[in-house]
């Protein structure tokens, strides 16, 4: 009888431990669903905003591209706020007043009858965004086991990678055919679906320790800025500012071409080439380190871009498509998972802000600074421009790391002689 009991409750600690390294477990599930619907909508609007401000508020083209690029520094300014008060407030409200923030300033988009009006708009509705999406990006890793901590990222960014193909899809598809508030009306109901299911799933607040409290608490720079992910976020705000002149100037540059409907499935092959890599890339930074995954990122989102800059036909448009998402889609969920590595969980809020307020004021910068660009450079041009972003990038990140690898090696063997020493 005994040992009949002592089996049994080896065997409930046993599928306890297996229910801990389970990836897709509910919680992680949900979060990821409620992620992709938030960024959706997202990528809803940014396409189509640049395009609707010129053609229907008579917006230039760099005040178009600052329409579309403000909801960024919106969403720049929560991110460095809440990043700091994440875990002092805790995730669960953050979570669940950015839901209610979103669905309100969602809807308020009907109200932009000129641009000053729009841009208002624009940049409320990308505060409540960067509240949601930094809640969810702190939350998600208490459900990913810590042995799969790349494989779990990318998967949860692969709910980013296809909001980025299909947000763009429905938005450029839409537009035409139903026109600007048909798609804030079915982005209101799906951010009014997205802020029940907020309110429905059950938040884990991490416990603070009295120092970790104390360090949160204090107005001081590491209380906002993560300064062991500040290179990472860098090369984040470089590939962000690069990748923008998709986001903000696609549609029109389809248009010019004459590949309209080409444009519109830019995204959805963009989407299907991260779907179908992200597993791979995942395993591969867990079991080969980050490089393994970074450098082939860069290279990928270079020739897709420079693709773009001679493109005359559908398929070179769709395979410049499949080159950015390698790109751009696995550079951003990795860059997090390289966060993960680099900090405590007191400090995760503060790095994944950190990390996301770079690669978020590439996006947001990039489209005005582009757009002015444009008074010299033609689209063909400012592709080009922007595919020389992520050579330099790979050289940069390669001399950080090299150096950085020596700097260690330096420390080691300090160390052991003064270990030798004392001896």
């Amino acid at each position: 009888m005994a040992t009949v009991w002592k089996k049994k409750k080896e065997r409930g600690r046993n599928m306890k431990e297996h229910s801990e390294d389970k990836l897709f477990n509910k919680g992680f599930i949900t979060i990821t669903l409620i992620n992709f619907i938030v960024f959706l909508i997202y990528y809803c609007f940014v396409v189509i905003t640049a395009k609707y401000a010129s053609q229907e508020l008579g917006a230039s083209t760099a005040q178009a591209g600052f329409a579309a690029g403000i909801y960024i520094i919106g969403t720049l300014i929560a991110r460095l706020y809440i990043g700091k008060i994440l875990e002092l407030r805790g995730r669960r409200i953050i979570l669940r007043l950015g839901a209610v923030l979103y669905v309100v300033t969602t809807a308020a988009y009907l109200f932009s009858a000129n641009i000053v009006i729009l841009d208002t708009v624009r940049f409320l509705n990308g505060f409540a965004y960067g509240m949601v999406s930094t809640a969810a990006n702190a939350i998600v890793t208490a459900y990913i086991p810590a042995s799969k901590n790349g494989e779990g990222i990318n998967y949860y960014g692969l709910s980013t990678s296809l909001a980025a193909a299909a947000g763009p899809f429905i938005g450029m598809l839409l537009l035409p055919s139903f026109g600007f508030q048909f798609i804030i009306i079915f982005a209101t109901v799906l951010a009014f679906l997205t802020g029940i299911a907020c309110f429905l799933f059950p938040v884990k607040n991490i416990e603070l320790t009295p120092e970790h409290r104390a360090s949160l608490e204090k107005w001081s720079l590491d209380s906002f800025i993560e300064k062991k992910v500040a290179f990472i976020s860098s090369i984040g705000f470089l590939i962000g500012l690069a990748y923008s002149s998709v986001l903000a100037f696609l549609s029109i540059y389809a248009g010019q071409l004459g590949l309209e409907s080409a444009g519109a499935f830019f995204f959805v092959v963009y989407a299907l080439s991260v779907t179908f890599t992200r597993p791979i890339t995942g395993r591969l930074f867990d079991s080969k380190g980050a490089d393994s995954v970074m450098y082939p990122s860069f290279i990928f989102l270079a020739l897709g871009l420079f693709l773009l800059s001679v493109t005359f036909n559908s398929v070179m448009l769709l395979v410049a498509g499949a080159l950015v998402g390698l790109g751009y889609g696995t550079f951003m969920s990795n860059g997090q998972a390289v966060c993960l590595k680099t900090v405590d969980q007191s400090r995760i809020g503060v790095a994944l802000s950190t990390y996301f307020i770079g690669l978020d004021l590439g996006l947001g910068v990039g489209p005005y600074s582009l757009g002015a660009l444009h008074s010299v450079l033609n689209y063909q041009g400012i592709y080009i421009f922007c595919g020389i972003i992520p050579i330099i990038v790979t050289v940069l990140y390669r001399v950080f790391y090299k150096a950085k690898n020596l700097e260690e090696k330096i420390e080691v063997n300090i160390l052991s002689k003064e270990d030798l020493h004392a001896k």
